[in-house]
């Protein structure tokens, strides 16, 4: 496995670099790296929705669409990202949130810390919230990132990020909105940054077999530079992927909340942008596709996704769900 501790800040880039990764290097790959001042959005959230307009615009605070789904997330130079990409053969096993937590838990615990995984894709300390974890699935190929917050600047996160305000139905267990808390607060001897990102590389290559440390080519920085430019650094991605829509309704559900966007005319679904906090397996882009054209309609719009195995698509989302989120 390729062990790489990158060092850039720029989250245009290092964003591009997690999909240069995955999409570019055949070997199993683990990376540390961290971000100035950002607001990272799951792929099918709206990203005006997720964040606080005026906070952003004042701290410079760039905002990057990332591949995997989930929720929106703030970073600065006190959090501290880590990535697997591996590859495997069956695909519905490779979205296992406790396989990749767990030597970031090993880590912590051998520190005297009382950390442990909850619920979807969190780690705790004592009851409260220091990581937030995603997946990206495509073929045989998984994505793994998570943040872990160390020394972040609290206010600069609630101030950064707003709740989002669309009513939701309820259609799973209601949770307690969980505290947040920083790594350094809970560690009997002080320390920074750079030495827990240290501890948690020395871990990872004592513990896992064939690692070997990796530092990027000027070919591949050239890479990673041309997805930047191309794709993280663009409106386009970050804020013109989300879409025009004058229906919304959503949900909560086992697997994350839903939120339906649809431009409908004269009864009929001329377009759909299925978003939230979930996670995908498949691109969902042929679902959505597939309910275009389609009368908004319960029992025409389930004939519709009656023609996709959507467990493929959506990890703990039923038909059911998104009907509900549709009307």
């Amino acid at each position: 496995m390729l062990c790489i501790h990158h060092h850039s800040t720029d989250p245009y880039f290092n964003i591009a670099t997690d999909e240069y990764i995955f999409k570019h290097f055949q070997e199993d790959c683990f990376m540390l790296w961290r971000n100035d001042n950002a607001i990272i959005v799951g792929k099918h959230q709206n990203a005006l929705a997720e964040i606080n307009q005026q906070h952003v615009r004042e701290k410079d605070i760039k905002v990057v669409r990332r591949l995997s789904g989930g929720g929106a997330v703030y970073h600065d130079l006190g959090n501290l990202n880590f990535t697997f990409t591996r590859t495997g053969d069956n695909q519905e096993d490779m979205v296992d949130f406790r396989r990749y937590t767990r030597p970031i838990l090993e880590v912590l615990q051998s520190l005297g810390v009382n950390a442990e995984f909850s619920g979807r894709n969190d780690l705790l300390i004592d009851g409260k919230k220091f990581s937030g974890n995603a997946e990206h699935v495509f073929k045989n190929k998984v994505m793994h990132h998570g943040t872990l917050l160390f020394s972040s600047n609290m206010p600069d996160i609630s101030g950064a990020l707003k709740v989002n305000p669309l009513k939701y139905k309820d259609r799973a267990v209601r949770s307690v909105p969980k505290r947040v808390t920083n790594i350094q607060d809970h560690l009997e001897e002080k320390s920074d940054v750079e030495t827990f990102a240290q501890r948690v590389m020395d871990h990872i290559t004592s513990t896992f077999d064939d690692c070997r440390m990796y530092s990027f080519s000027e070919e591949d920085l050239a890479a990673i530079e041309k997805i930047k430019q191309e794709k993280y650094a663009t409106w386009e991605w970050n804020f013109g992927y989300s879409p025009k829509y004058n229906f919304k309704q959503g949900v909560r559900s086992q697997g994350g909340t839903i939120e339906m966007n649809m431009e409908v005319k004269k009864g009929y679904i001329e377009a759909v942008k299925i978003q939230g906090d979930f996670f995908h397996i498949r691109d969902i882009e042929p679902v959505e596709k597939a309910l275009e054209g389609c009368p908004h309609e319960e029992s025409q719009i389930r004939k519709r996704l009656a023609k996709f195995d959507l467990t493929a698509y959506f990890k703990d989302i039923s038909e059911d769900d998104l009907v509900a989120a549709m009307f």
